[in-house]
């Protein structure tokens, strides 16, 4: 299919959210419980019908971080707390592997294919995205180079954020930036995900995104997406309903409490699965109609479950109540 085919098919499946947008019209559920009720009914009723063998439940090594373990310690921790895919943050890897060393990888590699272990996706924050010419070709280096170090794990995503983007870019200067991004990592094998901020001001809504991803004209253009994130953004959860399962690899799963409101909330305030107002069970029943069969990412970074869980702990309680929402 040509680039000019594939935006039309791209805007036709993602018509709702974009034309919302452009006309000015607010999808925006300033409240949890208004969330709650975007969604649809049918995503509520097949919410009771939820299958977990669809899905993977994946460790977003960032939720333990905080601890300052070297990487192998990590894996080590995910593998007893019972998950079998990880995604693992590229300061570590690079860490591990004296610096993307061919010898640390394959060693990684082995221990990985031995213990049963998948690497979902790669955690980096190669400025790719910025205007400053220099700063972004930087970007690009530093990303080739950690999409090839994933490839040698056998991972297969990498995610793609916003990150050096502190003021807004026009989405069509970011659909060629992210389409460049996708032409160096179609050879290396690994696929780059465009990931939301809520707190971006270039890839806070979900509505941009979508826009970005048809502009592009790459049927490998995909997304990631958390529930957080979504919710700080003031996207409605509604749009998942435009998105094909196909396109959506990863999906970060976490909760957030009913206060503060939505725009004071932190990374920091993520709490676990089904601990929160999310409406969990909805999402998942929308992600999986439209085809998920992906990785369920557990990633948070709050500071009070460092204070009263050990790593392991925590982890294994994060793998529980996600399986909970399920149950």
């Amino acid at each position: 299919m040509d680039r000019k085919s594939t935006r039309r098919a791209f805007l036709g499946t993602f018509a709702g959210g974009i034309g919302a947008a452009a006309l000015g019209v607010s999808t925006v559920s300033e409240s949890a419980s208004a969330q709650e009720t975007a969604l649809t009914n049918a995503a509520k009723e097949n919410a009771s019908k939820l299958d977990a063998s669809k899905v993977r439940f994946c460790l977003n090594t960032g939720t333990i971080l905080a601890y300052n373990l070297p990487l192998t310690e990590e894996l080590k921790i995910a593998r007893a707390a019972g998950y079998r895919s990880v995604e693992i943050w590229l300061t570590r890897l690079q860490a591990y592997s004296d610096n993307y060393s061919p010898a640390k990888l394959a060693e990684l590699r082995k221990w990985l294919d031995g213990e049963g272990m998948r690497v979902e996706g790669g955690i980096g924050f190669a400025p790719w995205i910025v205007d400053d010419a220099d700063r972004r070709a930087a970007g690009l280096e530093q990303l080739k180079r950690e999409a090839e170090a994933l490839a040698a794990i056998g991972c297969a995503c990498v995610a793609a954020p916003a990150s050096g983007a502190n003021e807004k870019i026009p989405l069509s200067a970011v659909a060629d930036r992210y389409r460049a991004v996708l032409e160096l990592c179609e050879p290396i094998g690994v696929r780059p995900l465009l990931e939301t901020w809520g707190a971006s001001a270039t890839l806070g809504k979900l509505s941009d995104a979508l826009a970005i991803c048809a502009e592009t004209g790459r049927s490998d253009a995909a997304l990631l997406l958390d529930a957080y994130h979504l919710y700080r953004g003031g996207n409605s959860f509604a749009g998942l309903n435009l998105i094909d399962g196909k396109a959506l690899p990863i999906f970060h799963l976490n909760d957030y409490p009913g206060t503060p409101e939505r725009e004071k909330l932190n990374d920091s305030d993520r709490v676990f699965p089904g601990d929160g107002v999310a409406p969990l069970r909805e999402i998942l029943a929308t992600l999986l109609a439209n085809g998920f069969d992906g990785a369920l990412s557990l990633e948070l970074f709050n500071p009070n479950y460092r204070k009263e869980m050990s790593p392991l702990e925590q982890a294994k309680v994060g793998l529980e109540k996600m399986r909970a929402l399920f149950a």
